[in-house]
Order: C-alpha cells, then structure tokens, then sequence
C-alpha cells in the first residue's frame, strides 16, 4: 500500500522494524518537505516487496559503478520523474537512505546520494570510500551525508 508521507507529522509507518525508525522517519519526512516546497511533489513510498523495479534499479547502479552491495534489507523505495529528472529512494532497515538523481538529457547531473539517520554508524560497505559532512534538521536531527556522480548511462 502506498504511503504519501506527512512532513507536519512525522511517522515510522513501515519503518518500524529499525533500529534508528525515528531518525529515518525524519529524513524521509526531509525528503517530502524538500519536493514539496520545490517542485510541489507528494513524496509517496511504498514497500520494498511493491518497489522491486526501483530498488532493482539503484542496486544496479551501486554495483556498476562502485561495486557496492548494502547488507542491510530495503524497507521502502519510491521511484518518480519531475520534469526531466528521474529519483529514486531506497529506504533501509539499518537506518540509511540512498538516493539516485538522474538526467538522460545531462550527464553532469547524475548521482547518488547517502544519508545516515541520526545514531546510525557508517555502514562498513560505505565506511571506507566515502567522507560524510554533516547538516542540521528540524525534522531530521544531526543528517550526515556523502554521495558520488554516476558516470555510465542507465
């Protein structure tokens, strides 16, 4: 069953099995806010087993272009286009969201980003190739982040 997420109330609907469920539910409610005031999109998830295309689809580009596998199982993912932007977000049960931004039109702006929910420690498939700086949320806490630009064409 889908689920529009509420940035004013933030919720661990599906999210409940992890450890850090709070924190995530604050960076998935992060994410809403952000395509809400910007493009004045619902952010809608779903469950891992109803998103098998997306999650599918940013595994790929993870072993591809970095040969990364994430240990920890896929909660929920969304897929979606805003004007000629493709996104994707895989959201995981050790707490870590992962995002993939992509353009056919311009390859300079492809990429793949990684959130650490607040508590959460650097997952030891991430640890040692990326640096994570940190940002400040009101709904997310202390978000700490990484990311890389995707070179091939998916």
């Amino acid at each position: 069953m889908p689920y529009t997420v509420d940035f004013h109330t933030v919720s661990t609907v599906g999210l409940e099995s992890s450890p850090v469920a709070d924190a995530l539910a604050g960076l998935r409610a992060n994410e809403a806010r952000y395509f809400k005031n910007k493009y004045d999109h619902a952010f809608t998830v779903e469950p891992a087993r109803n998103a098998k295309m997306a999650i599918d689809w940013v595994h790929g580009i993870l072993k591809e272009e970095r040969d990364i596998v994430i240990a920890s199982p896929p909660l929920e993912a969304t897929d979606f286009q805003i004007e000629n932007i493709r996104m994707a977000y895989v959201f995981y049960q050790s707490g870590l969201p992962i995002n993939v931004m992509y353009t056919d039109d311009d390859p300079t702006k492809r990429a793949v980003g990684f959130k650490l929910s607040e508590g959460m420690e650097v997952p030891a498939e991430l640890a040692s190739r990326f640096k994570f700086a940190r940002q400040k949320s009101k709904l997310a806490g202390t978000i700490r982040g990484s990311y890389f630009n995707i070179k091939n064409k998916y």
